[in-house]
């Protein structure tokens, strides 16, 4: 049975306390009706409680692996390298030491096995077929299935100033908005409105019958 929605949810960086009144947000919204969540990347650092975020959504993907997607984001990526390198300087200058507190440790190397291995089977991206979910956006120059990870993962500019018709929407986070609002484009829509930084976190709601967002939900990190 297809999903009546698709909500698409922004970077969380710890935000709980967001996160659960967002799923709650969710639920309401689809009132009974089948939906699939889509998490753009970006769980952990910064936020109060990463530990908390990665735990609710790596029950959530498990128990219901058909419609909890869980894509990675650069904050993802710079944990695990930290751990495959065994030097966690950059990542702890970009929030690294918020995650570790969460979970009471001292050192990356120190974190849960089945934690850190969840973090690593997280995909890329995803394409439903009218839009093309990434963390931080694409390379305009290549073709959506063609990207390398490091566009998916943290490109900015060329991406942000694109006009490129994709053939697909571009839903990403990965740059906070300061005005805490969605970003809508023609050919890409930002989720990222800054939660950890005193913004919103923000689901896009996605239906069948059109491309672009139907209606956007908000919680904040109370």
């Amino acid at each position: 049975m297809e999903s009546a929605f698709t909500f698409a949810i922004g970077d969380t960086h710890g935000c709980h306390k967001a996160l659960l009144q967002m799923l709650e947000q969710c639920r309401d919204h689809a009132a009974g009706r089948r939906y699939r969540l889509i998490f753009i990347g970006d769980y952990i650092d910064r936020g109060p409680n990463s530990r908390a975020v990665v735990e609710t959504l790596r029950g959530l993907a498990q128990r219901d692996p058909e419609n909890v997607m869980c894509l990675m984001g650069n904050h993802e990526d710079m944990l695990l390298d930290a751990i495959d390198s065994g030097d966690p300087t950059h990542w702890l200058r970009n929030g690294g030491r918020d995650t570790l507190a969460s979970y009471g440790v001292r050192d990356p190397q120190e974190l849960p096995a089945d934690d850190i291995a969840w973090l690593k089977s997280l995909r890329l991206s995803f394409d439903d077929g009218k839009r093309f979910f990434a963390h931080a956006g694409v390379d305009p120059d290549l073709p959506l299935d063609r990207q390398p990870k490091d566009a998916l993962l943290w490109i900015r500019g060329p991406f942000l100033r694109a006009t490129k018709d994709y053939g697909r929407l571009i839903v990403h986070g990965h740059t906070p908005l300061e005005d805490a609002k969605p970003d809508v484009r023609a050919n890409r829509v930002n989720i990222d409105t800054a939660c950890v930084y005193g913004g919103v976190l923000t689901a896009a709601v996605f239906t069948s019958e059109v491309v672009g967002p139907a209606a956007f939900l908000s919680a904040r990190e109370r």
